[in-house]
């Protein structure tokens, strides 16, 4: 199969699930059965239960419904599917070109850790920031020249950017590179050295390559190569039967690399870094020292009729003044809002790259609830998962051969990953209603996440979950090694590309309008299964930069931004679209462990089919 065949596919999925998801936001539901439309939980939480659907309900109501023979059921699992790396991978890992591992040892752990507090000592002192005289005489305090102009290296393009997270940075660093003026204006009321560490996957670092070679140099220098080993997926859980295969708990169903697709593209190896080291990293050597203001969110903006520069005011009331304002504030977008017209509540606090992990339990438990009001506002998806998170100060017990691996199961799955400097990065999914939130801690019961998670992924010879499934000890292995302060809580909710509209202006210029532009999350929310939220920011980052180069009159700034939307729409909102259809179909892998035919041959197309996916995840061109 020919690339440009494997995209056209890939197109037909994705319109498939835009539709489903344009239904989704228009108010149609799909059939379920009546008892699911609404739960109300014991912490009084109403919202949706998300559960099988369509073919796989089905299917799983058959099945409970057919007489079970216990004797299918007995047995051992396949022995090779108990090995980490299979030959087909070891080939791959072993080519002179790939990364070759290096053991973990103590000298690289206190390195990367050493960074990490370095970096999140910059961040607390503010360090680069548009603070004191930097502020007073920024200059975005000044319109400028009134009248539209000549764009040239004595009067370059003026950027606005909202937003201070990885999409911000980026998109700034771009801009700069090109000789623009850029600030960033980050609501946050410090830039918190928070948040585990960020996948900088083969494409994304290409961007960041061609923005910056500096900033490039110091994130490879800075971070731990992850494609040196294995990744993929497990059961959780003993599975299957005679007639469609054994699998008992951690056997691998999916094993592949991700460094060969990046090989053939000829593009770097994917690298994991802590996202307090990209912020100091991006603000040292891809933007001008200044550039970055906390506590600055930006409330409303307008553009000169005159001459389109745009005035936005903060909410503190000061204005600020450019040439372009680029919407980089998350999923919650002030930005999107505004441009297209969403209803009061829609940009609700915008948990960013730069302040989303420093809420602390009490925060995020309103914010819990605030969001259910704020997605439906903003026309957001709720994905049906509530995420657990972590990282956890631990040396995995397969890090020298596992890289990245999810746990399946039917109403959750447990992800991991190497955080490089003998840390595993975790995060454990659950199906439930939007908005729930976890007890506080009492004598009784001081650790109430844990406990929790410790009953979800009970291991084997415990006695299992609530479904009586004695999970692979991994999951557990992570989960003891975290402290209960440390483990955040949030639901996860995605969105429909912007082609989903009838809007002929949203469709010609799907991210733009006149002057303003989106990227990042404030346009394609995207389920983390394929780690590429931060990634494809980052393309958008480059892309705009390159679209708004060959401006040379103002005139031509909404030109520019209209064809950077149009450039990026299509290939967002097929990566949005198979992460959004993976985490649908991830719920459901367990079921096809137990069908015959079906479910091998489900297996198996996902086996065949991911080096294609890695391969039109992992371009050099975007």
């Amino acid at each position: 199969m020919t690339t440009a065949a494997f995209v056209k596919i890939v197109s037909v999925l994705s319109t498939l699930q835009l539709l489903l998801v344009v239904v989704h936001v228009h108010g149609f539901t799909l059939p379920r059965s009546p008892s699911s439309t609404s739960t109300t939980t014991s912490l009084k939480v109403v919202g949706q239960q998300a559960e099988s659907f369509g073919p796989a309900s089905v299917l799983r109501s058959l099945k409970r419904e057919l007489p079970q023979i216990d004797w299918l059921a007995q047995g051992e699992g396949n022995p090779d599917n108990k090995i980490n790396i299979p030959p087909y991978v070891q080939q791959v890992l072993s080519q002179p070109e790939a990364p070759q591992r290096e053991a973990e040892h103590a000298d690289r752990t206190q390195r990367i850790r050493s960074r990490f507090e370095e970096a999140a000592d910059d961040a607390r002192a503010l360090r680069g920031m548009c603070v004191g005289e930097y502020d007073d005489k920024a200059w975005w305090r000044s319109p400028g020249s009134p009248g539209q102009r000549l764009v040239t290296p004595e009067q370059p393009l003026r950027v606005l950017i909202a937003g201070g997270g990885l999409a911000g940075l980026v998109a700034a660093a771009a801009c700069h590179a090109k000789g623009m003026k850029v600030a960033i204006f980050e609501q946050a009321s410090s830039y918190a050295p928070y948040g585990g560490p960020i996948q900088i996957q083969s494409n994304a670092l290409r961007a960041i390559q061609r923005i910056s070679p500096k900033c490039y140099e110091e994130l490879v220098q800075a971070g731990t190569v992850t494609a040196d080993r294995v990744s993929g997926l497990k059961i959780g859980y003993r599975k299957g039967n005679k007639l469609a295969g054994l699998y008992d708990a951690g056997d691998w169903l999916v094993r592949f690399d991700t460094v060969g697709p990046a090989l053939e593209a000829g593009l770097p190896a994917t690298v994991v870094v802590d996202r307090p080291v990209i912020q100091q990293i991006m603000v040292q050597h891809g933007i001008p020292e200044g550039a970055v203001r906390i506590q600055s969110r930006i409330e409303s903006y307008e553009t000169n009729a005159q001459d389109g520069t745009i005035v936005a005011t903060l909410k503190d009331g000061t204005k600020t003044y450019g040439d372009v304002l680029i919407g980089a504030d998350g999923i919650w977008s002030q930005i999107r809002k505004l441009m297209h017209g969403l209803d009061e509540g829609a940009g609700g606090f915008a948990a960013s790259g730069a302040a989303g992990g420093a809420l602390d339990d009490r925060e995020a438990r309103k914010l819990a609830k605030d969001t259910v009001k704020i997605a439906q506002k903003a026309a957001r998806r709720y994905s049906g998962f509530t995420c657990y998170a972590s990282l956890a100060d631990h040396r995995a017990s397969n890090i020298e051969d596992v890289s990245y691996q999810i746990l399946l199961g039917e109403k959750k799955y447990f992800v991991s990953t190497d955080g490089g400097g003998e840390r595993q990065q975790w995060f454990a999914l659950i199906r439930e209603p939007a908005g729930g939130i976890d007890p506080e801690p009492t004598e009784d019961d001081p650790h109430p996440k844990l406990t929790r998670l410790r009953k979800e992924f009970a291991s084997l010879g415990s006695g299992g979950d609530a479904d009586g499934n004695e999970w692979d000890p991994f999951g557990l292995e992570l989960i003891n090694a975290s402290n209960e302060d440390d483990i955040k809580r949030r639901d996860l909710y995605d969105g429909a590309p912007l082609l989903a509209t009838v809007d002929p202006q949203r469709l010609w210029s799907p991210w733009a309008k006149g002057p303003v532009a989106l990227c990042g999350d404030a346009v394609h929310p995207m389920m983390p299964n394929l780690g590429q939220g931060g990634c494809q920011a980052t393309e958008d980052g480059f892309r705009l930069a390159e679209e708004l180069a060959k401006v040379r009159h103002t005139d031509d700034i909404a030109g520019a931004l209209g064809q950077y939307s149009r450039v990026r729409v299509i290939r967002t909102s097929i990566i949005q679209g198979f992460a959004q259809l993976g985490s649908d179909l991830l719920v459901d892998f367990d079921l096809m462990m137990t069908i015959p035919i079906l479910g091998p041959f489900f297996l198996r197309m996902t086996q065949l089919s991911m080096p294609w996916v890695l391969r039109f995840l992992y371009t050099a061109e975007f």
